[in-house]
Formats: C-alpha cells, structure tokens, sequence
C-alpha cells in the first residue's frame, strides 16, 4: 500500500480481475446500457471511456450492434478487455489527453473513470467527453458525486487520493456544454463480496440535440 495517492493506471493493473468480482454487477448500470442501447442505431460509434475489463459496458454494445472503442489509462485492463471483447476495440490512453480524430460520438459512456484525478481535472474530462457527443447522441456517466478535492482513502488495499463534484455541478457543466440531461439519479450500492465499501452513485443520461433547420423565406 502507498503512502498516498497510487496512480489509477497503478491501481487497476494491480486490481485486474478483483475489479470486476466487486464492481462487475451494478443493477442501475446494466440499467443505463439496455437504455442506452434501445436508442442506438446498429453501428452506431460509442466510445467507452474507462473501459476497464470490457465488461459489462462493451460487451453489452457490442452485442447491440455498435462499434465500441474503449480507452483506459490501465494497461492490464485493456489487454483483459481485448480478450474478452474482441468484437471491440481497446485503447490505453487518458481522457485527459485522448483525441478521438475529429469524429464526433453517437454516444459516449463514462462509468466512473474520473475519480483519481485532482477536482480541476474531473471537469475539464467531462466538458471533452461532452464535447465529444453528436448532435442527436448521448452521454451516459456514472460516478460517487460529491464536493471532493484531494481525499486520501483506502481502496480495495490501495492508497488513493480521490476528487470529484456535486450532482449539481455534474448537471450545470453537462448543461453549459450543450447537453439536455434526460435523467439523474443517486442510490447506495454495496460492492459484491465486501470487496470494497459501500459508495452513492449518481447515474445521468444526457443528450445533445439535433439543431432546427433553418427557416427559409417566406413564399
């Protein structure tokens, strides 16, 4: 265990499949994925940032029809999810920094990658993965919300240091990017197994709109 705050690339090649046993089965994610999934239009381009082992988020998807790229900062989680998702494609790489070539998503999906960053970091992620969206696609994100910057805390047998931001300030900054949010939510969920302890998670849907045609001259 470190004396403060592992690094989340360190963290989860450690974690590998644990990760999974604990956080692998969340009722209300599996819940955003068959929402998500009834919108899409077969082949539609989703990227998965923090795509961890694949599972459940591209694999899901992929099943669905869409052709998924997932990014994460782990390099022994994206060498699982190439694995076991070979339908889909697996990148490591950073949302800090990631570029997507200039083509816009027909959905991004987020499921709790921005954690172990510092507070400025977690808002200039989600304005990118925003920005990321096509008109008419959606962002779908999940995180523990919460006015935190810089917390230490011990996670799964790792030192951490954690930030993040309030429902509200997720919904104003999803709002100040263009995004009409569709749908928010908080519950407590127990990871399976003891594993880790119990966390809030906020779940939000949101969606970019098709701008209006412009009105012609009147006749």
């Amino acid at each position: 265990m470190n004396d403060r705050g592992a690094s989340a690339a360190e963290v989860f090649d450690a974690l590998a499949d644990r990760y999974e046993e604990a956080f692998g089965e969340v009722p209300a994610q599996r819940e955003a994925l068959d929402w998500l999934a009834a919108r899409l239009p077969r082949g539609a381009r989703v990227l998965d940032v923090g795509s961890g082992t694949g599972r459940p988020t591209a694999e899901a998807l992929t099943a669905a029809g869409c052709a998924v790229t997932g990014i994460d900062v782990s390099a022994e989680m994206v060498s699982l999810a190439r694995g076991r998702v070979p339908q889909a494609r697996f990148e490591q790489a950073d949302v800090r920094t990631y570029e997507p070539g200039g083509a816009d998503f027909d959905a991004v999906c987020s499921f709790f990658p921005l954690l172990m960053m510092d507070q400025p970091e977690v808002a200039a992620a989600l304005e990118r993965m925003a920005s990321w969206v096509r008109p008419g696609g959606y962002l779908v994100l999940a995180t523990v919300p919460g006015d935190i910057r810089g917390l230490d805390i011990d996670f799964m047998g790792h030192r951490v240091t954690v930030s993040s931001l309030s429902t509200e300030d997720h919904l104003a900054r999803l709002a100040a990017q263009g995004l009409e949010v569709l749908h928010h939510r908080t519950e407590l969920f127990h990871p399976a197994g003891g594993l880790a302890e119990p966390e809030e998670h906020l779940f939000c849907y949101a969606r970019r709109p098709v701008p209006a045609p412009p009105v012609g001259p009147a006749a």
